[in-house]
């Protein structure tokens, strides 16, 4: 199994050693030559959103990969990641890759609270060690998107089909959950691949 991780910008190589850890190789992604390469899944990861989003489009990356989210590979993102793939920015007229329906809105604990850490429970896996830097957190959601957590009642977690996107930083804690949630939905996806490929023979 392999998953590539978007390497710009921000805390990839974290994510990296998590997924190594579990066993996943990981394919850095720095270029569009890097795109053409078979992988499973998709790390988009914290930094910053804007210099992210930048690149992507400079690099020729960015069509792609909205394309492959939209097709239906499975993608973790975090922090910046969760803001690339809301498609409502609150007082930001442009969007990225747009592909959850819900509105985020960036920095939005403010500079006196940009930096924290909580245990909240997390839909489906259970107590999780949440990181938060200069976070974003999801105002609203639309149809389909299912909520995972909320800290002092704002969003921070959801799942939209095979996208998972949080505004903290599980690659930063000891804990492995988030990642093993993610290997899983890859799992998913590949045996549902293999099902129709051997119901088709």
């Amino acid at each position: 199994m392999k998953v590539g991780v978007l390497a710009l910008q921000g805390a990839f190589i974290e994510h990296e050693k998590k997924l190594e850890k579990l066993g996943v190789e990981c394919i850095e992604l720095r270029q569009k030559k890097d795109l053409e390469q078979d992988f499973d899944g998709l790390i988009l990861p914290g930094g910053e959103s804007t210099v992210q989003g930048k690149l992507l489009k400079e690099l020729d990356m960015f069509d792609i990969l909205q394309k492959r989210i939209q097709d239906g590979l499975p993608t973790l993102a975090t922090c910046a990641g969760l803001i690339l793939l809301a498609d409502k920015i609150v007082n930001q007229d442009h969007t990225y890759f747009s592909t959850i329906p819900m509105t985020v809105k960036r920095n939005a604990y403010g500079r006196q609270l940009g930096s924290f850490h909580t245990i909240e429970e997390m839909k489906g896996i259970g107590k999780v060690p949440m990181t938060f830097i200069r976070a974003p957190y999801i105002e609203s959601v639309q149809d389909g998107v299912d909520i995972l957590s909320k800290v002092n009642d704002n969003i921070i977690a959801v799942q939209y089909k095979k996208q998972l996107a949080l505004a903290f930083h599980p690659e930063l804690d000891e804990d492995d959950s988030i990642h093993q949630y993610f290997i899983k939905l890859m799992i998913i996806k590949n045996n549902r691949i293999f099902n129709i490929c051997f119901n088709n023979f």
